[in-house]
């Protein structure tokens, strides 16, 4: 009987222990499935392939036998290009050759005869990282980026740091999403990435 008892005791503080360990786990990668599949695990050309401007970006323009329109320009804060003689295009959340088309259009309008302008991402926005990392803060983002890249770059993981979750908030988005912290995981322009601690 004493035996049965304390079975049922140690059973009982197995399961409290055991939910205290997935609610310690879940304050840790926040609320919602942690996602080990979907758009930030593809390739990295097809990512670059299909980026939209933001502010904090630097693009290069060429404009055909126009060397005094020609040169490289950052995304305004209020999400424009402003160029030579057009002034300012509209560049947040557009394709670069979206906005080249703009340009294009803008030049031949008046300034240019049948103008060619090229453009591409010379510098992108940076991207931030903070919680269990050496080195939490602003980092420059390089095209193909992944969440390890972002890890080393702020000096490692901390002792104490979760190694297999981390929660990223996108750009211009509000909730954080918990991702499988992988080597294939993508990192985007403008993201904040959040190391959180593990429970034990």
């Amino acid at each position: 009987m004493i035996y049965a008892n304390g079975g049922a005791m140690i059973g009982r503080a197995a399961l409290l222990f055991g939910i205290l360990s997935l609610c310690g786990a879940c304050a840790e990668q926040g609320e919602g499935p942690v996602l080990s599949s979907g758009d930030r695990y593809v390739a990295a050309e097809a990512l670059t392939a299909d980026y939209r401007l933001g502010t904090g970006d630097k693009v290069k323009v060429s404009v055909y036998n126009e060397p005094g329109l020609s040169g490289e320009y950052w995304i305004n804060p209020d999400g424009t290009l402003s160029l030579p003689l057009i002034g300012s295009v509209p560049a947040r959340d557009k394709p670069v050759a979206e906005v080249a088309a703009e340009a294009r259009a803008r030049l031949a309008d008046g300034y240019l005869r049948e103008p060619i302008v090229a453009m591409e991402v010379v510098a992108f926005r940076p991207f931030y990282i903070m919680g269990e990392v050496a080195a939490p803060g602003q980092y420059p983002y390089a095209s193909g980026m992944t969440a390890m890249n972002a890890v080393a770059l702020a000096r490692g993981f901390t002792p104490r740091a979760n190694r297999a979750v981390v929660r990223i908030r996108g750009e211009g988005t509000a909730a954080e999403v918990n991702y499988r912290l992988t080597p294939e995981l993508i990192v985007r322009p403008g993201d904040t990435l959040h190391i959180g601690e593990r429970f034990f």
